[in-house]
């Protein structure tokens, strides 16, 4: 369909939570589909959600195979998931770095979940329930972040970690991801 704008971090939008889509509307959610892969695709992203491009439902989209913004991760299903649910399995936490095409060239160290199970729905109202860790539970927390108004600096615990990436180069390199339990 389109290519959308992607609001950027100060946009008060960003900030709201969204509302649950109801059954009734699963059918109507093509459109937002088809543009927020097509915004996603083009933005090179690993995921995107609904708020981001000024619509707030509790839609999200993430997966790839490779990309070249996190060249290191593993792949991720490619998944459209509406009205998530997310439930952390342990206190196991990673620390790594992360992207956000809403707060565009910065990455931040964020401690997020390794171990998660999330359940919601397919656009065809298909229920979907995964347990997964690491890459993929981070990027599963991130676009739900979007839906709850939270963008990922929200999450940091130490500003530090925080910066334009052509700068965090060497910084980035020499603090790898890290796993705590808490």
């Amino acid at each position: 369909m389109a290519v959308r704008e992607i609001l950027k971090m100060g946009n008060p939008q960003l900030l709201q939570v969204s509302e649950p889509v109801a059954e009734s509307e699963f059918s109507e959610l093509g459109d937002l589909v088809t543009d927020l892969i097509d915004t996603m695709t083009a933005a090179e992203g690993a995921g995107l959600a609904a708020p981001q491009i000024g619509v707030m439902k509790r839609v999200v989209i993430f997966g790839f195979e490779h990309n070249e913004r996190y060249p290191d991760a593993g792949s991720v299903p490619f998944t459209v998931l509406i009205n998530p649910e997310l439930e952390v399995l342990d206190h196991e936490v990673q620390y790594g770095w992360e992207g956000c095409l809403s707060v565009p060239g910065m990455r931040g160290m964020v401690p997020r979940a390794q171990n998660l199970r999330y359940r919601g729905f397919t656009l065809d109202g298909t229920p979907i329930d995964r347990t997964v860790d690491g890459f993929h539970a981070r990027v599963v927390q991130h676009e739900c972040d979007h839906l709850d108004g939270i963008l990922y600096p929200m999450r940091m615990e130490d500003m530090s970690y925080f910066g334009f990436e052509d700068q965090l180069r060497d910084m980035a390199s020499s603090c790898p991801a890290q796993s705590t339990t808490t």
